[in-house]
C-alpha cells in the first residue's frame, strides 16, 4: 500500500522500533508542513493510507474530496478535532484510532514549564549564553497557590507534583474534579472567578469540546494577579482568541508558559509571544517523547496492518 506520513516534525518516525510494522509497504514521510492546500493535496494524492499525527493536518471536506485514492486515515492517538467525519463517510474513508491516552509526558512538561517559568530558567540561561550575568529575581513555588483547572488524569499528576514542592493546590472543574480534590485533600475553588483570583500559578487541563472552547476569557484573565503565571499545555482554543496576549500586555497575568497555539506550527519566530520576555514558549512538546511515540505510533501502525489484512479495527466517527 501507499502510505504517507505528513508533518513528522521531529523527523523520527522511521527510527521508532514499531516502524518495522510497515515493512513491505511504500511509505513516504514529510517533515516540513505543506505551504498551502494545493501543496498538501499534491503530497497526499497518491496515498491509500495517511498517518495523521495528532491534529497537525486539517482533514476538511475540501481536502478529502481531492484525495480520490484515500481509504484510511490512521490516527496517532485516540481523538482529533481536525477530521470531518461526515466527509470521510461520504467518500468511504475509514478513520482508525489509537487505544491509549498516557498522561505522563504532558504532565511532566507542565511541571517543567512551571518550574522554568517561575524561576526564570530559560531567560537566565539565554542571558548567560550571551555572556551576561543574572539580573532577575524569580518566584518561589513553596507556599504559593497552584490552581488546577480540570483535575483529570494530567491535572492530577501536576497537582501531586505541585503539592510535593510545597504548593497549596486549588482545583476547579466539574463534579469529578470536586470529588478528586476532596479525596486528595486539595482545596476546591468556590467558583471559576475564585480560581483565577487566588492562583499564583494557574494550569489549564480541560478537554477541548464545543462547550469548553473559549472557556477562558478576558474577564477571567483580568482577575489574575500581576505576579501570577498562566500555563497552557492543553489546547490554545480553551482561551478566547487574542485574550491571553491582551491580558499579558495589560499585566494580568504577569507571566505565561505555553505549549499550544491557535495555528501550528510556529515558524520563523512568527508569534507575538516570542518577543515577550515574560512568556515561555515551547513548540507543542507535551506528548513528544520516545516512550509516548513508541506507544501511539505502534497502535496506529497496528491498525494499518489490520486494515491490510482485513481484520477488525478500532474505528472513530460515525460510519
Amino acid at each position: 500500500m501507499k502510505i504517507i506520513i505528513p508533518d513528522d516534525y521531529q523527523d523520527v518516525v522511521d527510527r521508532l522500533s514499531c516502524f518495522a510494522l510497515l515493512a513491505g509497504h511504500d511509505v513516504v514521510r514529510y517533515r516540513e508542513p505543506a505551504a498551502d492546500l494545493d501543496e498538501l493535496v499534491e503530497r497526499l494524492r497518491p496515498a491509500e493510507v495517511i498517518v495523521a499525527i495528532r491534529e497537525r493536518v486539517n482533514f476538511s471536506r475540501t481536502l478529502i474530496e481531492r484525495l480520490p485514492n484515500l481509504r484510511l486515515i490512521a490516527l496517532v492517538g485516540r481523538a482529533a478535532t481536525t477530521i470531518d467525519y461526515a466527509a470521510c463517510k461520504d467518500h468511504n474513508v475509514l478513520v482508525s484510532t489509537g487505544a491509549s491516552n498516557s498522561p505522563t509526558a504532558p504532565a511532566e512538561l507542565t511541571v517543567a514549564l512551571i518550574v522554568a517559568a517561575r524561576r526564570n530558567i530559560a531567560l537566565e540561561a539565554e542571558r548567560m549564553r550571551r555572556g551576561e550575568w543574572p539580573c532577575t529575581l524569580s518566584h518561589r513555588l513553596a507556599g504559593s497557590t497552584l490552581g488546577i483547572f480540570g483535575l483529570g488524569a494530567i491535572g492530577s499528576i501536576v497537582a501531586k507534583a505541585g503539592a510535593g514542592m510545597g504548593m497549596n493546590v486549588l482545583a476547579w472543574g466539574q463534579e469529578t474534579s470536586a470529588r478528586k480534590a476532596k479525596e486528595a485533600g486539595y482545596d476546591f475553588a468556590a467558583s471559576k472567578a475564585d480560581l483565577f483570583e487566588r492562583s499564583d500559578v494557574l494550569s489549564l487541563h480541560v478537554r477541548l469540546r464545543p462547550d469548553t472552547r473559549g472557556i477562558v476569557g478576558p474577564g477571567d484573565l483580568a482577575r489574575m494577579k500581576p505576579t501570577s503565571l498562566l500555563v497552557n499545555t492543553s489546547r490554545a482554543e480553551l482561551i478566547q482568541p487574542g485574550a491571553l496576549l491582551a491580558g499579558l500586555q495589560a499585566g494580568r497575568p504577569g507571566y505565561a508558559a505555553v505549549d499550544v497555539y491557535e495555528k501550528e506550527p510556529i515558524t520563523n519566530g512568527n508569534h507575538p509571544f516570542l518577543s515577550m520576555p515574560n512568556v515561555l514558549c515551547v513548540p507543542h512538546l507535551g506528548w513528544a517523547e520516545w516512550d509516548n511515540f513508541e506507544l501511539y505510533f505502534r497502535e496506529c501502525f497496528e491498525q494499518i496492518v489490520a486494515y491490510a489484512q482485513g481484520t477488525p479495527m478500532r474505528l472513530a466517527g460515525a460510519r
